[in-house]
């Protein structure tokens, strides 16, 4: 991780076009300012990984129906191919 330090009023730039801007500090608290193109996405930590963790969940629960859809056709189509001895009808 790069260390910077940095006084109120004082910013960094990241790339060409990112500029974070030290506006307030009281205590234990930084407010700061980001300066960026709309199509950066900014969140604050906490919420970027609720929003990974929600996303982890809902990928998980769209695998999981995707499994129990293709079991249930699997499971409709089972003996539909085979005669009583389980032989191919086909053949």
């Amino acid at each position: 991780m790069l260390v910077l330090t940095r006084k109120k009023d004082q910013s960094i730039v990241i790339g060409d076009n990112i500029e974070i801007t030290v506006l307030e500090i009281q205590g234990d608290q930084v407010r700061i300012g980001v300066k960026a193109p709309k199509n950066v996405v900014i969140h604050r930590k906490e919420i970027y990984l609720e929003i990974q963790e929600e996303n982890r969940r809902a990928a998980e629960i769209q695998n999981n129906l995707s499994t129990d859809v293709l079991k249930q056709a699997l499971m409709m189509g089972k003996g539909q191919g085979r005669n009583k001895k389980g032989e191919d009808k086909d053949k």
